[in-house]
């Protein structure tokens, strides 16, 4: 294993304590253990808080996205493990303003659970939390299970057009509205080409041979939908687009979002590599690109491979994605 940490078990300690010194006048710490983070201006006054959680290893993810005109705050757990519920039920307390907390995660296990016992908890105190789970993987589970989706990297769409509708000062009924949406208007499919390795442990979490690539793998090394030869850029991006419109019938004239991931080791030339194709196979459908997004959005520690999220947009959800937001990892003017 070769990594640049000081202690395994201390890794997100020490990245929480880094990232809070680096980006003070974005966030802060109501824990002393720093593992529940609020945007500095934290709470709005009567606005909805946003909230989200989950485990580390994945930035930008969870806590990259907690900043004027995004999150309101955010539970950190260890790597690739789920945040406590007293660490959820504490950011829920300091986001609230009595305009009410939606909830904001992927459909995982632990991530849910706790999410759920938080709520439970937050409503004996009188706070109104309402949730919406991530579930635009596709796949994780074929058409039809929607519902038992993983959320990965569309969950940024789901943050920004909620986050945007909550800064307007809408009601928590019209933000959880806008989530729902988002998340139904939101496909994502990926490949990997290598595993990742966690601190802790000290070797891969799973084996991919050199020559080797894997379509849908999830971003904690979950099993994909087909393993194979290495493919050109091309052929990837055309297995991935193919793979969204299918799932979701986008018509020509429409408008959409692209979003290209990083899984934490693919250089940003090769992200362009897959967005050219991309582009211009939409093109070539009369899908009219709105904006897009290139970069890391929802990470693996450094597992090479990428995903590609397409948002179905309407009037609607473009007026909110254009709204500015201002974050530690990103801004938009």
């Amino acid at each position: 294993m070769k990594k640049v940490i000081n202690d395994p078990e201390r890794v997100v300690d020490e990245m929480l304590e880094g990232l809070l010194l680096a980006h003070s006048d974005k966030l802060k710490s109501i824990r002393v253990d720093n593992r529940s983070l609020v945007r500095i201006d934290a709470p709005v006054k009567d606005k909805v808080g946003i909230v989200t959680g989950g485990g580390s290893g994945h930035l930008p993810l969870f806590l990259g996205y907690v900043g004027k005109g995004m999150l309101d705050g955010v539970a950190v757990g260890d790597i690739f493990q789920s945040p406590s519920s007293q660490q959820m039920l504490d950011v829920i307390r300091a986001v609230n303003t009595g305009a009410g907390v939606l909830a904001l995660y992927g459909n995982y296990g632990g991530d849910v659970m706790n999410f759920d016992m938080a709520s439970d908890l937050a409503d004996m105190e009188n706070i109104r939390v309402e949730s919406v789970v991530a579930t635009d993987d596709i796949a994780s589970m074929p058409k039809g299970g929607e519902e038992k989706r993983r959320g990965v990297a569309g969950m940024f769409y789901m943050y920004k057009l909620a986050s945007a509708k909550a800064e307007q000062g809408a009601s928590l009924e019209e933000v959880k509205r806008i989530a729902e949406k988002a998340n139904a208007s939101v496909r994502t499919m990926g490949v990997a080409l290598s595993p990742c390795t966690l601190p802790e442990v000290g070797r891969p979490t799973f084996t991919i041979k050199d020559n080797e690539m894997e379509i849908g793998m999830g971003i904690h090394g979950e099993p994909g939908v087909k393993k194979g030869k290495i493919e050109s850029a091309d052929s990837i991006a055309e297995t991935l687009v193919s793979s969204i419109l299918e799932d979701m019938p986008i018509e020509k004239g429409n408008n959409v979002s692209v979003l290209i991931n990083g899984l934490g080791a693919t250089p940003l030339e090769e992200l362009y590599i897959v967005y050219r194709k991309v582009h211009h196979m939409l093109a070539d459908r009369g899908i009219e690109i709105h904006n897009r997004y290139i970069g890391e959005f929802a990470t693996s520690l450094e597992m090479v491979g990428l995903s590609v999220s397409i948002l179905k947009l309407d009037d609607e959800l473009k007026e909110l994605i254009d709204e500015p937001f201002s974050t530690p990892f990103f801004s938009q003017n």
